[in-house]
């Protein structure tokens, strides 16, 4: 009997076949537990994107053979988030400032760099100047740059072959948006989108057509202005459907939205699935009058990848008024649910909730918290919508509420893993609080945070309650099950902000943590069967690929990003986290090693002594709030590369109005706040920082010497 196989069927396991290298061969791997040559492709490594590899060369009975095969030193110390791709036995890295590097997989030996020189652009980021990455196809690599720019590389010479600028140049002004993620390849087609949603940005994501950078479509988000259209093919979604959700002069304020980082495609369903950020400003009642549920922010949107063409949503958290974005990173995966067999979408946005989505409709299939979550009690499946605690919307009861999760989200970038063997997903996970506080009304100015909420976190604490909240805070690598749709295991950690996870066939879990170190769990139970000191926090996803019959583990090492920056006393944990950022491999019997690490990154508290008026300390913290704390920290805390200015020599020093507003130290990323700032503001400011400096060092001296 003749059998017709179907063109996808074919499609599908072509793709397996390059996603192994060429082999393929993954039921003579699990006997053997070697694979000649097995690649990391594509930013989740397969289709699925589940983060998961079948490689087991590496398993439970060798894991403390692994060692440190070889190291690149990067030359930034900004945050490293970049997912290294491997093919063809070159690892492509993004290090922060979108500094691309092609290094030989086998030896470390650097083939060649492309820096896209970014460093002023980076100071319009709301989190670093980090990356997450490239995407290389058809002998191109394809990086996103701070700026806006999305830059083709040729894949052997690092030479430019095409660049386009990606960001809105008409509204809102493009000083407002960045670009941190990693491109995806769909079709022909690079699919990138922004961020920048802090600084009052107007969200959508745009193709490319991947050989000339001639851009094809755009989707925009969030609506525009009342009675205009973009002349896009989000006009007609977002007028039908999205519209009536808004209220207000929101269109004053770019709305947010941004898609920042998730970006999945399903080639046999073929849809493309967009997640979209928070709003701009964050307070609902600014940004919308305190009414609707302000679509399509904090959802997952299907579209059609050729055209960009609207098929469904979902809406995570409606009405967001908390940064909880919908960025996070989706996986794809066919499961047996309530009977039936289902092809679902899994996703741990920021809201501390975990979502199974019938990846075909949308349709809701389960909601379940995984850390502590006081802005809504659950999920309601018949409507899809979170049941709220009233308390939680801090712009209408016009009192600081401190609310789980933080704006650091329950889960943030940090990738997850899906181990089909074992069936769990093992996602970073951080139990932390924030409070927030409305603001009344704020003045939109471009690349500065227009948050509408009240910034000083920690710093708003009282002693007591400050060191309480910190006991209470915890970071851990949790083993979700979705089909019983409950905790498998749970690992806490010594910090709360963590890095992404990788599982394998070996049944082995790596992730990097904040405590310096990789480290490797038994996949079943959580059990921790070996860690490798770093030297520095890693907050990046490992990836593995064999080379010549030999397993290899690779992850980006560098402290920084989102939470080390923003998170002040709350991210000071464990302390010295930050260290020289590298590029580490590790093999079994790996015998290099790392130098000697440097001294503490800290300098000691000697601040000047505390005279302002607390009429001056309270303007500056206001101010800091809103033009410093995106790189220095909330409560001015800082615990990534950037200087803790609690700790600065600069506050007794004349020239700090000349590091602030003359830019005298721009050439190291410290930007000039001239005319922006004036004497009396940076007075202000520095009133604030020698108060902070005093405070948290008398909180560091025995109760006996205060």
């Amino acid at each position: 009997m003749k059998v017709a196989v179907k063109s996808w069927l074919l499609a599908g396991f072509a793709g397996m076949l390059s996603a192994c290298g060429g082999n393929g061969d993954t039921a003579g791997q699990k006997e053997t537990g070697v694979v000649q040559s097995a690649d990391w492709p594509t930013h989740g490594r397969t289709p699925e994107a589940q983060r998961f590899s079948p490689l087991s060369s590496i398993n439970l009975s060798n894991i403390n053979r692994l060692g440190l095969a070889w190291s690149v030193d990067l030359e930034t110390n900004a945050g490293q988030e970049a997912t290294p791709i491997m093919r063809d036995g070159i690892l492509y890295i993004a290090s922060a400032y979108n500094i691309v590097r092609a290094v030989d997989a086998r030896s470390g030996k650097t083939l060649w760099v492309y820096d896209p020189d970014v460093r002023e652009a980076s100071a319009r980021s709301c989190c670093g100047p980090v990356s997450r990455g490239v995407a290389v196809e058809n002998g191109r690599v394809f990086v996103g740059a701070l700026d806006g720019r999305l830059i083709a590389l040729d894949a052997k010479t690092g030479k430019p072959v095409w660049e386009v600028q990606t960001l809105d140049q008409d509204h809102p002004p493009a000083v407002n948006y960045t670009i941190t993620g990693a491109p995806r390849i769909v079709k022909g087609k690079v699919i990138i989108g922004n961020g920048g949603a802090e600084f009052g940005a107007r969200g959508y994501v745009s193709a490319y057509d991947m050989a000339t950078g001639k851009r094809v479509w755009r989707f925009y988000t969030v609506p525009g202005k009342p009675g205009t259209q973009d002349g896009e093919i989000s006009d007609q979604p977002l007028k039908d459907i999205a519209a009536s959700t808004w209220h207000g002069e929101y269109w004053r304020w770019g709305g947010g939205g941004t898609v920042w980082d998730s970006i999945e495609y399903d080639p046999e369903l073929d849809l493309l699935y967009i997640g979209v950020g928070n709003g701009s400003p964050t307070n609902h009642g600014i940004r919308s009058a305190g009414k609707g549920d302000n679509l399509f922010l904090s959802s997952i949107v299907a579209l059609k990848p050729d055209t960009g063409k609207y098929v469904w949503h979902y809406q995570e958290t409606p009405g967001e008024a908390w940064d909880y974005t919908a960025t996070q990173p989706i996986i794809f995966a066919d499961i047996e649910m309530n009977g039936a067999k289902h092809k679902v979408l899994m996703q741990a946005p920021k809201n501390g909730f975990f979502y199974i989505l019938d990846r075909a409709t949308g349709k809701l299939l389960a909601a379940d918290p995984i850390a502590r979550t006081t802005w809504a009690s659950h999920i309601d499946l018949k409507t899809g919508r979170p049941v709220e605690n009233p308390e939680a919307r801090y712009y209408l009861t016009n009192q600081p509420a401190l609310v789980f999760p933080s704006s650091g989200g329950a889960h943030n970038w940090q990738p997850m893993s899906y181990s089909p063997e074992t069936g769990l997903v093992y996602i970073p996970v951080q139990d932390m609080g924030l409070p927030f506080a409305g603001e009344a009304d704020i003045a939109r100015q471009a690349g500065v945070y227009n948050s509408g909420t009240i910034m000083t976190g920690g710093a708003a604490m009282n002693d007591a309650d400050l060191k309480e909240a910190m006991k209470q805070m915890k970071g851990y690598l949790l083993a979700w099950d979705p089909v019983r749709r409950k905790v498998a295991w749970r690992k806490e950690l010594a910090a709360t902000f963590n890095g992404g996870v990788l599982a394998t066939g070996g049944g082995i879990v790596f992730q990097g943590n904040g405590a310096r170190k990789l480290a490797a769990y038994n996949a079943k139970d959580g059990t921790l069967l070996w860690s490798f000191d770093a030297q520095t926090g890693i907050v990046a996803p490992p990836i593995t690929y064999a080379i010549d019959g030999v397993q290899y583990i690779a992850v980006m090492a560098g402290w920084g990003g989102a939470w080390p920056m923003l998170g002040g006393q709350f991210a000071e944990q464990p302390a010295n986290g930050v260290g020289n950022n590298r590029l580490l491999v590790f093999k079994l019997d790996g015998k290099a090693r790392l130098p000697a690490p440097e001294g503490s990154a800290y300098l000691p508290f000697d601040p000047p002594a505390d005279t302002a008026p607390a009429a001056v300390v309270a303007r500056g913290d206001s101010l800091y709030g809103q033009y410093c704390l995106r790189c220095h920290g909330i409560g001015a805390v800082s615990a990534s590369m950037v200087p803790d200015l609690r700790r600065s020599g600069y506050l007794a020093d004349s020239n700090f109005d000349q590091i602030v507003v003359d830019g005298a130290l721009s050439s190291m990323g410290m930007p000039s706040f001239k005319g922006v700032l004036d004497a009396r503001d940076v007075a202000a400011i520095r009133a604030y920082l020698i108060h902070r400096a005093n405070r948290d060092k008398a909180m560091m001296l025995p109760s006996s010497q205060r």
